[in-house]
């Protein structure tokens, strides 16, 4: 006897029945960015399709995320002034703060969560407080608890620290219940590496360092191991979901937090990821609807509950179609 695997894939009908895995609209995180000032609508050049918006252009762009029921937006601000700390992402005037006070009030169906970093407000463009040409990680601890507080009292539904500090997650924590907001969580960019996927966010978010680089904080690529402990930490500290950031080349690791965690779990399809397929369909050597829609579907095969994406529109029509 013959085993036929292919009896089940004859038709579109047996193969909608047995699929495994399913893309939702309700998977998906949309990042936006928000620049301080007035009129601006500007198209990132490294990410086709992608802009970045002040507050009085920003409501075509969320119209349509409503009209399409995508259910949550990350927020990225760029400021107008930086300084060597990052003062402005804890004030109560500060863009990301106006940001979230805007969108809850215009669109409160927007599920809004923000970014917490420091690395677009630094004029070194580092993620915290240098000391002799290092990141201090406990200073910037202090640091990321203002920025996480005003989050709050600005009314965000949950934070986001990317920035890789260690006790990130039991210091905000701290802080968040210490005023009051039990039931604010913390979505840990649990497992982020040291990625060359990153270069066209830095572009949209002017973000790059101004030397060196950020490998002594962020993850050695060639690691796999030391992922379970950082999910470990974040787990023990009251992360409520665990992240991998990027997604494509590290689906290993989305694998093994799933496996290992009983967390839903995100994974950042970053920058340089959609960049690639941009580019590589705009060429014509390649379906870019379906390589989209197949590496998304990757992310979710490999354990993603959630996935933050800028794909996040284009996929959603698809899905409504289909």
């Amino acid at each position: 006897m013959i085993n036929r695997t292919r009896r089940l894939r004859k038709t579109a009908n047996i193969r909608r029945l047995v699929r495994e895995n399913k893309l939702t609209v309700d998977d998906f995180i949309y990042p936006i960015f928000i620049e301080e000032g007035e009129y601006i609508e500007t198209e990132i050049k490294s990410m086709p399709g992608i802009k970045r918006f002040s507050l009085d252009t920003v409501s075509k762009e969320l119209d349509e995320l409503t009209t399409l029921n995508i259910p949550a937006v990350l927020l990225f601000g760029i400021p107008s002034e930086k300084d060597d700390t990052g003062t402005e992402t804890w004030s109560d005037d500060g863009i990301i703060q106006k940001a979230i006070r805007y969108i809850k009030k215009e669109y409160p169906s927007l599920y809004v969560i923000t970014d917490v970093c420091f690395c677009e407000y630094t004029n070194h463009g580092h993620c915290g407080v240098l000391n002799d040409l290092e990141v201090d990680n406990e200073a910037t601890l202090v640091n990321i608890a203002k920025q996480a507080l005003s989050h709050a009292k600005a009314g965000a539904d949950m934070v986001a620290p990317s920035g890789m500090m260690d006790g990130t997650i039991s210091t905000m924590r701290a802080a968040l219940d210490k005023e009051g907001y039990y039931d604010l969580p913390i979505m840990g960019y649990t497992v982020k590496y040291a990625s060359a996927f990153y270069g066209p966010f830095r572009d949209a978010a002017d973000s790059a360092p101004s030397f060196g680089d950020r490998k002594t904080y962020q993850m050695d690529p060639a690691n796999r191991a030391v992922g379970q402990r950082e999910a470990a930490f974040d787990d023990a500290e009251g992360a409520d979901i665990l992240m991998v950031k990027p997604a494509l080349s590290y689906l290993d690791i989305v694998s093994d937090l799933k496996n290992n965690f009983d967390h839903p779990i995100a994974c950042y399809n970053v920058s340089g990821e959609y960049a690639m397929i941009k580019a590589a369909a705009e060429k014509g050597w390649i379906d870019g609807e379906r390589v989209m829609m197949e590496s998304l579907l990757s992310m979710k095969r490999a354990g993603a509950d959630i996935i933050i994406t800028y794909f996040a529109k284009e996929a959603a029509k698809i899905l409504k179609r289909s």
